[in-house]
């Protein structure tokens, strides 16, 4: 059968190096290891790279490390006892089965054709055999490639974030050699034990964990009803939809249930549980049962648990915990939070990019801050902004309190916009570095917060003051604004005796650039949440604004069907 290169010469020797290694002996009067290890070496040769599942003609990709294992264990089974699965088998297949409670799908890691392979042995005296070396051989490998896959995608995820969001998304995910982890969970005899302690631990994994299979039981009950389409309603007026909408609060758990009186009017209890409802999906918590409102009430349960599922895989990318202090800024949420051993000490609200300069996803951490700064305009704002307004009125440099640079003699020369000639410019020769004046006009505001990292993002203040009155803040173009930047200055230099509220309020106003290193550098994480769970244990849900949620689905399913559902939700919910 196939290629011989590791055939079994002596089956003693097997036996032998079995018992060496500590795996089960075959069975008195059974075929036994030798025969599945010689199978187990001719489908393994070194050009396999899929197997059939012998259950529907299937076949499954190999994990890489398959291959080496066996190899290096001599092309001995590892899950087998005779003909029935041994102990570590049967644990793993019960974890395979129970997969969904991370999030994960069970078929992924072919339970179904593991469970039958596992059961063949109840048929084979129908077709007059007793052993059936290659079926069990199969077996040993399903087991093996499902360890390492389930393994890998516990410790890392499903998918590589670059693969799905190419440049704008970096995070540092988990080193686990997962060949030597199911070697070390084979020698301990905890093969259950080690895939539990791969799941992330931090408490936003779990407490999503939970949550998801709340939401599954009432998917499993029929979830919620749509409640059709009316007028807007206000606290105190009727409506005969509202008992409609008190029994989606109370499936939710917005609503004590024994608060529903059936009445088709907006009582305060019912108000103050649609309150709750808006503020958890970052709606404005006026107890209005308006259009927007609605949308978020009809969007179904498996789209939540799709939504808990999709933000379980992005933890699963994070490298560890995010340490005890650190500053997060949650782009669904236009949220910037600084947080000390686990509880935040400063909130505010952030203006984030916009859907076609959307802001990266990364870690990294805040080192110096820079008062009263210049803005140096980046090359693709000069392009598609400021070099079509600049060629159509010279005028604007000046009244916007913008300079050119010279390249050669920077920075100590000035260009005068009237020598130079326009018509020839473009943003790749431009003659100098455009760059704004510090001041109350400066697009960075009075200060920026400096994140050393590729992306040339940063966290600073801001003139349009008015956009953080906005629910909705996709303005800037990639950078993070934030609403209180002399709240944040004068929180990282507390510690500081030299820098008062006073001097920190001169240097913002004082029209020249100052640096202050940090002596702490703290941790900066910039992530992206559509549904996380908050100080309080209440399950929160924001718009996927970026489309970040509709493209990981795409990728975990692997094919565009479901996304384009999910999006032309989002654009129903939108459009409300």
């Amino acid at each position: 059968m196939g290629n011989t290169v590791w055939k079994v010469a002596v089956p003693a020797a097997m036996v032998l190096v079995a018992t060496l290694m500590g795996l089960p002996r075959q069975a008195e009067g059974e075929e036994g290891f030798p025969l599945v290890a010689e199978e187990l070496g001719q489908m393994l040769n070194r050009d396999t790279a899929a197997l059939e599942t012998g259950v529907d003609g299937s076949r499954v990709l190999l994990h890489d490390g398959v291959a080496e294992f066996y190899r290096e264990r001599q092309f001995l089974p590892v899950w087998l006892e005779g003909q029935y699965l041994n102990e570590q088998g049967r644990a793993l297949l019960i974890v395979l089965r129970q997969a969904a409670v991370e999030g994960l799908n069970p078929e992924d890691y072919q339970v179904s054709a593991i469970t039958a392979s596992s059961e063949q042995k109840r048929f084979l005296p129908s077709y007059g055999k007793t052993w059936d070396g290659q079926g069990l051989a199969r077996l040993d490998i399903l087991l093996t490639n499902a360890f390492l896959r389930y393994a890998g995608h516990l410790s890392r995820g499903r998918v590589a974030p670059g693969a799905v969001y190419l440049l704008e998304w970096r995070t540092a995910p988990r080193q686990v050699d997962v060949v030597k982890l199911l070697n070390d969970a084979l020698e301990q005899g905890r093969i259950a034990e080690a895939l539990a302690e791969l799941a992330p631990g931090s408490s936003i994994y779990v407490q999503l964990r939970d949550y998801l299979a709340l939401y599954r039981q009432l998917a499993a009950e029929g979830g919620w009803p749509q409640i059709p389409a009316g007028r807007t309603v206000r606290p105190d007026e009727e409506d005969w939809r509202i008992p409609w909408l008190r029994r989606h609060l109370a499936r939710v758990g917005d609503l004590d249930e024994s608060l529903d009186t059936g009445a088709p009017i907006l009582d305060p209890e019912t108000a103050a549980a649609l309150q709750r409802f808006q503020s958890r999906h970052g709606l404005t918590g006026d107890g209005v049962f308006g259009p927007q409102t609605l949308a978020e009430l009809n969007v179904s349960v498996e789209e939540r648990i799709r939504q808990i599922e999709i933000n379980m895989e992005r933890s699963r990318w994070l490298s560890g915990d995010p340490g005890d202090h650190y500053i997060m800024v949650n782009i669904a949420d236009f949220t910037l939070t600084v947080v000390e051993k686990g509880e935040p000490v400063l909130s505010m609200a952030v203006v984030v990019g916009t859907p076609f300069r959307r802001t990266p996803v990364f870690s990294t951490r805040l080192s110096y801050l820079v008062f009263s700064p210049f803005w140096n305009v980046p090359v693709s704002i000069l392009r598609q902004d400021k070099l079509p307004l600049i060629k159509s009125d010279i005028n604007y440099l000046a009244a916007h309190h913008f300079q050119i640079v010279a390249w050669k003699d920077f920075p100590n020369r000035l260009l005068d916009p009237e020598s130079l000639d326009w018509e020839g410019i473009s943003a790749e020769n431009f003659p100098g570095l455009l760059r704004q004046e510090p001041g109350p006009w400066n697009a960075l505001g009075r200060v920026k917060f400096m994140l050393p990292d590729s992306f040339n993002i940063y966290l600073h203040d801001s003139p349009d003051r008015h956009l953080f009155e906005r629910k909705t803040r996709i303005f800037s173009s990639g950078c993070i604004r934030i609403e209180r930047p002399f709240d944040l200055a004068a929180y990282l230099l507390r510690n500081r005796g030299d820098w008062d509220e006073k001097r920190i309020w001169r240097a913002m106003t004082a029209g020249k650039p100052q640096r202050v290193d940090l002596r702490e550098h703290l941790p900066v994480h910039i992530l992206y949440r559509t549904a996380w769970v908050d100080g309080q244990g209440r399950l929160q849900f924001r718009r996927d604004v970026y489309g970040r949620d509709r493209d990981l689905y795409a990728a975990l399913e692997g094919a565009p069907g479901p996304a384009k559902a999910m999006l032309a939700s989002e654009v129903r919910r939108s459009s409300n």
